[in-house]
């Protein structure tokens, strides 16, 4: 999997077909209230089993996402982005805060904590317990985040102090962080009011968190508690991207005079993380797939969705883009973000498949297909992809099956 520097390029084309997407970004539209939230609002974004997988023998086949994982989060870098995402971190925010009659005096367990942000929202809207589950090294920073935050065993004081300025009849809560993984630590309760965790990855699945959010709530979650968020969609598009595909993949064709194809061959193997245009956008969007994560089993994680998307525009088609949304519906109102070229930038960006082909379509041509998605064998933190799609255009005749690896 990589990543592309940032650029902001029009399409061949030329024009920017801003019409509708699909129809979830007019649902999600009308969500959120501007005249009933606070500031922390204006972050939202709502307007604005595989059997043939990659060739392993190339180069860094073998190597997999299972040993870096949990110490990838220790280092505060990768924190600090997701701090920064105000999509992300305010929307849970304003979800907490809004919603405090869900969280009052209510044991939480939060999964995959890192830095504690959410612990430390749930605690000062009122949650009886939040107990925040972390593995990395990042644990023992949360731990002290906690304290010098009042929502240690034992600071009544500060704490009450910190509550009562937000929340001034809202009881005292108590953070305790558990340093471990999900699957393996003991919880001192036996059950949960509330699971509340940040799981989403790259193209939604990546690292395979939500296996682990669906561990807890089966273990702990009482018969009517609440997952939060909910529910997940991914979807899919198409884009115009010669430029850079030129000079992402086309680059090993002739390197100082020398051929470096086999490079080019793991290139398009490896999907590309980075922010697409919504100008680039050549066809509607396509929904894959709508996770319920209160009711969805760990195997649903796997799939094959068939896709149909219509050109709107004369234009060449470099790549197929996946991007998903989260909803909270348990909630007063509807809230929510997407991660959509035609929403607000997040950290997750957009999830980039270059095409073997260049497809030449015309506006109504239709290119359809499947995506089948699965954890990888290896390693289920890792997501394969096979890609079928067909084009019988004016311009272009194409079938064809591709396969990709996200690690």
């Amino acid at each position: 999997m990589g990543r592309r520097r940032g650029h902001n390029k029009q399409s061949s084309s030329g024009n920017n077909n801003d019409n509708n997407c699909s129809s979830h970004q007019q649902v999600t539209r009308m969500m959120v209230d501007d005249e009933d939230l606070d500031e922390t609002t204006e972050s939202s974004n709502l307007d604005d089993p595989i059997s043939d997988e990659p060739d392993d023998s190339l180069i860094g086949g073998d190597k997999t996402s299972a040993d870096y994982y949990f110490d990838s989060y220790s280092h505060f870098g990768i924190h600090e982005e997701m701090l920064k995402d105000t999509v992300r971190t305010k929307t849970y925010q304003n979800v907490i805060y809004q919603n405090g009659f869900l969280f009052r005096n209510k044991v939480v367990l939060d999964v995959g904590a890192g830095t504690g942000i959410l612990s430390l929202f749930c605690a000062k809207a009122g949650a009886k317990h939040v107990y925040a589950v972390e593995c990395s090294q990042m644990a023992d920073m949360a731990k002290e985040i906690v304290e010098a935050n009042g929502f240690s065993n034992g600071d009544y004081y500060s704490r009450r102090l910190l509550i009562h300025k937000y929340f001034s009849h809202t009881p005292l809560s108590v953070i305790t962080v558990l340093k471990g993984k999900v699957e393996e630590i003991v919880l001192p309760v036996a059950q949960v009011d509330i699971i509340i965790s940040e799981w989403m990855g790259y193209f939604l699945l990546f690292e395979n968190m939500l296996d682990t959010v669906l561990y807890a709530r089966n273990k702990w979650l009482i018969n009517d508690g609440i997952v939060l968020p909910d529910r997940a969609s991914l979807y899919l598009t198409a884009i115009e991207d010669s430029d850079y595909k030129e000079d992402k993949i086309e680059f090993w064709n002739n390197v100082y005079g020398f051929d470096m194809c086999c490079i080019k061959k793991q290139a398009m193997i490896e999907p590309l993380v980075d922010t697409v245009d919504q100008n680039q956008m050549v066809t509607n969007c396509q929904l894959l797939k709508t996770m319920d994560i209160s009711k969805m089993s760990p195997g649903d994680v796997s799939f094959t969705a068939p896709f149909k998307l219509v050109a709107e525009r004369n234009d060449y088609i470099h790549a197929l883009v996946a991007y998903f949304d989260v909803m909270f519906t348990k909630c007063h109102k509807l809230t929510g973000f997407s991660t959509g070229p035609r929403s607000r930038a997040t950290h997750w960006k957009q999830t980039v498949l270059y095409l073997v082909d260049v497809l030449t379509i015309c506006e109504g041509e239709t290119v359809v297909g499947s995506m089948t998605v699965a954890p990888n064998k290896k390693n289920p933190r890792d997501v394969g992809i096979m890609l079928k799609y067909s084009l019988n255009g004016q311009h272009s005749q194409v079938s064809r099956t591709q396969h990709y690896k996200m690690r």
